[in-house]
């Protein structure tokens, strides 16, 4: 029989998720703790800390501080096929992958909210920055975090009402200085631990050494030519450069040049002046809408990377498209990242720029 208020905790090991269980605890929620196993890194991949065995013991610290059981979970099979596989995948094709998104949708909120479930649990909770605001209709809103510099919902827009309806975000209402002090406040024993900056598991941010030692050869060299097809030099892989990237180019000249666009057929990389970045409108496939499929254009706000201030623009939705034509032109639109749509603070949905 499910108890109406046991919680399932996602645990990663850092101070956003141990205080999320902390927090629960003390509004007397029957909190479980579970940390999903997803990535061990092996040989030259073993830099930084990377899903490392020192996370699991920091979660199962706070969950003996807390009083509360704690379960690790492998899942590394899934992780490895949903998003290190297409991360590769959408490297070598030229695009920019954002694991994080395909990591909520395929890995993680699924199946915990399936373990959830089978604990009896009614909710899961996560230490995401995002809160949900529920309908009368039994429908719920994601909404933007308080802490807009912290904002997390960008992750999320592919979550479904039938998990969304379920979770719980305490840290939604916080800012990240007050998360911080109220995690030294509970004594928890990673309060004071940083906060990861790199994906889980490319630690270093070398994303093409990354692709090279996993996708079975070494990359292959191409050329860097600008907007006129002029060859300005050479570059030993696509895998790593995304639109709007300036560093690493190493190419002459008197200005700045950016990456344009990347030509997997050809490997050939375009770059160009930041003029030449900005664009109107684009276009995003595989999309997810966080409840129903509007029925009519509308104006909103879309954001187009995870730290881009949403930009002003008209949505033309579809079942499984939509365009966004921006009312001023932005730059560095990546083929491959999420698109969020947002109307005030509520996240409408989102998909993946074509």
């Amino acid at each position: 029989m499910t108890e109406p208020r046991r919680v399932l905790v996602a645990m990663s090991g850092g101070v956003d998720s141990s205080l999320a269980a902390a927090l629960l605890h003390e509004q007397g929620y029957d909190v479980v703790g579970v940390t999903l196993h997803l990535w061990d890194a092996q040989g030259e991949d073993k830099v930084g800390r990377c899903c490392a065995p020192e996370d699991r013991d920091d979660a199962r610290r706070t969950c003996e501080l807390l009083g509360v059981p704690h379960y690790v979970l492998d899942e590394r099979e899934a992780f490895q096929a949903r998003v290190v596989a297409p991360f590769i995948e959408t490297n070598l094709a030229g695009r920019t992958p954002i694991p994080c998104v395909a990591c909520n949708q395929q890995v993680k909120l699924g199946r915990l909210w399936e373990v959830a479930r089978s604990f009896g649990a009614a909710f899961l909770a996560t230490g995401h920055y995002a809160r949900v605001q529920h309908r009368s209709d039994g429908s719920v809103d994601l909404l933007r975090g308080r802490d807009l510099a912290k904002d997390q919902s960008y992750f999320l827009f592919g979550v479904p009402q039938s998990i969304l309806r379920h979770m719980l975000f305490p840290l939604g209402e916080l800012q990240k200085s007050e998360a911080r002090e109220a995690a030294r406040r509970c004594g928890l024993p990673n309060w004071a631990k940083p906060d990861s900056q790199e994906l889980c598991f490319v630690p270093d941010g070398d994303v093409r050494g990354f692709v090279e030692r996993h996708s079975g050869g070494p990359s292959v060299a191409g050329e860097i030519i600008d907007e006129r097809g002029q060859v300005l030099g050479q570059h030993s892989g696509i895998a790593g450069f995304t639109v709007g990237q300036r560093r690493g180019l190493r190419v002459p000249g008197p200005e700045p040049r950016y990456v344009l666009r990347v030509l997997a057929d050809s490997r050939q990389v375009v770059v160009g002046s930041a003029q030449s970045l900005a664009v109107e409108e684009l276009c995003a496939q595989g999309v997810s809408w966080t409840t129903a499929c509007p029925s009519e254009p509308f104006a909103a706000q879309v954001r187009i990377r995870s730290r881009h201030t949403p930009a002003a623009a008209r949505v033309v939705p579809g079942v499984a498209s939509f365009t966004a034509r921006f009312e001023l032109p932005q730059t560095a639109v990546a083929p491959g990242q999420a698109a969020v749509v947002y109307v005030g603070e509520r996240v409408i949905g989102g998909g993946f720029i074509c």
